[in-house]
């Protein structure tokens, strides 16, 4: 990865491939089998916060080896109470080189960060689901709910089709779903869609309360928990099987349904039936029988690791911003 120092936009990321999401699978079967080989660190994120009562700006450090190279931070604003028409979230992802520490770039990290979380969902969708999904229903119409809709098209173009519910008609949806390789049917009402045979449930919403409850629990379907708070304890307590992408000491302080859980003291670590590693590397599957709850925490080595590939691309194709650090000779 040599070049010198670049800085990489959202315009950058996404002619650069960012939101490729067979790219972004690759990346994160790649980065599981290095944390299983003690080739990856990912020290506790720290956090500051914003003016107000909500916002917080969090620095999550990671290093990773292998193909990437890279050790970074990512370093991304929590807006909840802006009102300036910009992203509620602001991610960028700092890199240097893991072998000698010399800065590569800086990368503007929504499309990643999108497309981490998607790949990460595409893993629990083909490896940790009791059957073979044929129909998923997505909820939620922002960010991340249109990334898991482009990963679905392009990893899975042979479902019979996504049902998808959200709160609001978005007048852009027909051209998103017009290209897609499945029909899509769209849904207002919650109860309503929950209640059709689908053998996945993709909660990708902000909601701060839960929007899915134990009735929604059945044999042979996978939920893939997203969001923040968006799955009841009970409807976790009447899964079967209980995966996670890591369990780590986030545990403590993560708004997710899971760990709110476990803090509670409702649910306990033994009760983790799997990790990503063990889908990947151990061969873990569930039963045909089984309720599948799936929580997505989103690891940031997956970000540096991505930032990584986009800065060695861009260093290929002389694209993005070269800004001068040191000289030339130091590369």
């Amino acid at each position: 990865m040599n070049g010198g120092f670049r800085y990489l936009s959202q315009q950058d990321v996404a002619e650069l491939g960012g939101a490729d999401a067979q790219q972004a699978f690759d990346d994160i079967c790649d980065v599981v089998t290095l944390m299983r080989r003690s080739e990856t660190e990912m020290p506790a994120e720290t956090y500051v916060t914003l003016l107000g009562d909500r916002g917080k700006t969090y620095a999550l450090p990671a290093k990773v080896g292998g193909r990437f190279n890279a050790v970074g931070v990512k370093w991304t604003a929590h807006r909840p109470d802006a009102d300036d028409g910009l992203p509620q979230s602001m991610p960028l992802t700092l890199i240097n080189r893991a072998d000698n520490g010399l800065p590569l770039g800086l990368v503007e990290s929504s499309t990643l960060t999108a497309s981490r979380t998607a790949a990460v969902s595409a893993i629990a969708l083909r490896y940790a689901a009791p059957r073979k999904v044929r129909r998923v229903l997505l909820l939620g119409a922002g960010v991340q709910a249109m990334a898991h809709l482009d990963m679905l098209g392009q990893l899975f173009p042979d479902l019979d089709g996504v049902n998808w519910w959200h709160r609001r008609p978005q007048p852009s949806i027909n051209n998103t779903t017009a290209n897609l390789p499945w029909p899509v049917h769209e849904y207002t009402d919650l109860q309503q869609a929950l209640a059709l045979e689908n053998d996945a449930i993709l909660t990708c919403t902000s909601a701060a309360q839960p929007l899915i409850d134990a009735d929604a629990i059945r044999p042979g379907r996978i939920l893939i928990q997203v969001g923040y708070h968006e799955v009841s304890f009970a409807a976790i307590d009447r899964c079967t099987r209980v995966v996670v992408d890591l369990w780590g000491d986030f545990c403590e302080t993560s708004a997710k349904s899971l760990f709110q859980m476990y803090r509670a003291g409702q649910f306990s670590t033994n009760h983790v039936d799997a990790d990503l590693g063990n889908l990947l590397l151990d061969g873990w599957r569930p039963a045909t029988d089984d309720s599948v709850y799936f929580s997505s925490f989103g690891l940031n080595v997956f970000d540096v690791a991505l930032a990584a590939r986009m800065l060695k691309c861009a260093t290929e194709c002389n694209a993005g911003t070269p800004l001068s650090l040191f000289p030339a000779s130091y590369y």
